[in-house]
């Protein structure tokens, strides 16, 4: 069985901007919409999260160099 590819934050990003291009342009029917925006909401969902994690590790190692250059 074939591993399933972990998403990034680019392509959510791109997914995320491409569906909201074919929203405006009204790519979309009404019975499609839904999922879409669901999708959409998904992907901020992700990307929220990429970043808050993205925050903490930064902060990790901001931490950690002020405390060697202390010692």
């Amino acid at each position: 069985m074939a591993k399933k590819q972990q998403l990034t934050y680019q392509e959510a990003l791109n997914e995320i901007e491409q569906i909201v291009a074919n929203i405006e342009n009204n790519k979309y029917s009404i019975d499609e919409l839904g999922d879409k925006v669901r999708r959409v909401a998904e992907l901020v969902k992700f990307c929220k999260e990429k970043l808050k994690y993205t925050e903490a590790e930064l902060n990790k190692i901001i931490e950690e160099n002020k405390r060697d250059e202390s010692n």
